[in-house]
């Protein structure tokens, strides 16, 4: 009775999931590139979201199937969303059989399912793949007592992109916003805003992403080695928020009600930059504003002023892939990952050059296509200077409940700026209200 109760629930799920999609299950269903899939051939079916993840995933089969032509690659489009909910409930419901051979979890969120629900993921650390040829803050995403259990994807490395023609404007260039301080950029910053009537930055109101990464590239978590969460007393925490609400007061960041907002002011031409994940670089050269081609720039961003520890890189956003305990070819499935994902430099020439997805997996840095120039980014093999950055990540301790965390210290932030708290009250109550929600 309770698996048909599941097997019910799940149904309706996938057709809401379907739904959301706007296609029926042919459709999401991807068929592996070559289509010369042998009768008596294998498949592995993969979950993921999103044309981006989908055309890159369309790709991997394509190369895999050169040597593999017998193996079919069955691509479900499925919502981020969906996957957790799924991977929770065939958990729940003892269904792993259910699961995909192959499913992309979301970096933010992968650890609190591999801990709450580790029967879910395949071991991967004797599987052959060489984890150490990726960015390692990016592999700690799915490590779990010492073991790997996802195979990293897009870079999340953080990147600064500034409007070279704004910054000339006040005298200022690239190399003047390499390498600094927070301090110094707030500088720079009223100087720029004074001279252009510009803010450097811009941001999505509410969204603390800018302050997680400053916390990481400082080496900073808001969770001890039990997993709770210890924002009070964390002197790291203050100092990090102390300058993003700077940079708010002073009109050197400017927040946008949602990401529409967001991206318009970046590619309207109404902010100097913004500092987020590499795959903003896709954002970016998305404008058709003409002009912008050629004078925009890529560096590092800035460290937390003396902060024991701080370095100039981040990470921010990204995905990995993992391999369900259930799958029906664990072998096929590694050695899939293997050829592709883990060991392709014309997989990820090829990514690049189609989709603007760039590399967590170091060796890429080294091939023709990631030292190209990009005429857009001032003539700069931007894209091998965005892998080098990947591999000075610190690595910090995310804990399980990263996203209850930025929901709170959002609130947090949005209270302090409309002057409705102090930022220790603020911080003592975003405290309560996660560990209220994690029962903890």
């Amino acid at each position: 009775m309770k698996k048909k109760i599941a097997a019910i629930f799940l149904s309706a799920v996938m057709a809401v999931s379907l739904a959301a999609c706007g296609s029926g299950a042919s459709e999401s269903a991807a068929p592996a590139a070559s289509g010369n899939t042998a009768a008596a051939g294998e498949t592995l079916t993969v979950w993921c979201w999103d044309a981006f993840n989908i055309d890159a995933m369309k790709k991997a089969a394509e190369i895999y199937n050169r040597e593999h032509p017998e193996v079919t690659i069955d691509i479900q489009e499925t919502l981020a969303k969906d996957i957790r909910t799924l991977v929770q409930t065939y958990a729940v419901g003892g269904e792993l059989d259910a699961l995909p051979d192959i499913f992309l979890m979301d970096d933010q969120v992968i650890a609190k399912y591999i801990q709450n629900y580790p029967e879910v993921f395949a071991d991967l650390t004797d599987s052959g793949i060489d984890f150490s040829q990726f960015a390692s803050s990016k592999v700690a995403n799915s490590v779990s007592n010492g073991k790997n259990y996802g195979v990293p994807y897009d870079s999340n490395t953080v990147v600064a992109a500034y409007r070279t023609d704004y910054l000339a404007q006040a005298g200022y260039t690239v190399e003047d916003m390499t390498d600094i301080t927070w301090d110094r950029f707030i500088e720079i910053g009223k100087d720029v805003k004074a001279k252009t009537g510009m803010p450097m930055l811009t941001n999505v109101q509410g969204e603390p992403d800018l302050l997680n990464m400053i916390l990481q590239s400082a080496g900073i978590s808001v969770f001890d080695e039990n997993g709770n969460i210890t924002p009070i007393d964390n002197e790291g925490l203050k100092e990090a928020a102390n300058v993003y609400l700077e940079l708010v007061k002073n009109g050197i960041l400017q927040e946008q009600t949602d990401w529409s907002g967001y991206q318009g002011s970046i590619n309207n031409g109404t902010v100097v930059g913004t500092i987020n994940g590499s795959w903003i670089c896709a954002t970016i050269m998305s404008t058709d504003q003409q002009e912008q081609s050629g004078n925009w720039a890529v560096t590092n961003m800035p460290k937390l002023n003396d902060y024991p520890g701080a370095t100039n890189y981040s990470a921010q956003g990204g995905s990995t892939w993992s391999i369900s305990s259930s799958c029906k070819n664990f072998d096929l499935a590694v050695d899939f990952m293997k050829t592709t994902w883990a060991g392709s430099t014309e997989f990820y020439d090829s990514i690049l050059k189609e989709l603007g997805a760039i590399s967590t997996w170091m060796p890429a840095a080294g091939s023709d296509a990631y030292n190209e120039t990009s005429d857009f980014f001032g003539g700069k093999p931007i894209y091998a200077q965005i892998v080098s950055y990947g591999e000075k990540i610190p690595v910090v301790n995310k804990g399980l409940y990263w996203a209850e965390e930025k929901e709170a210290m959002g609130i947090a932030l949005a209270k302090v700026l409309e002057g409705s708290a102090g930022l220790d009250s603020a911080i003592t109550e975003a405290q309560a209200t996660v560990e209220f929600n994690i029962g903890q």
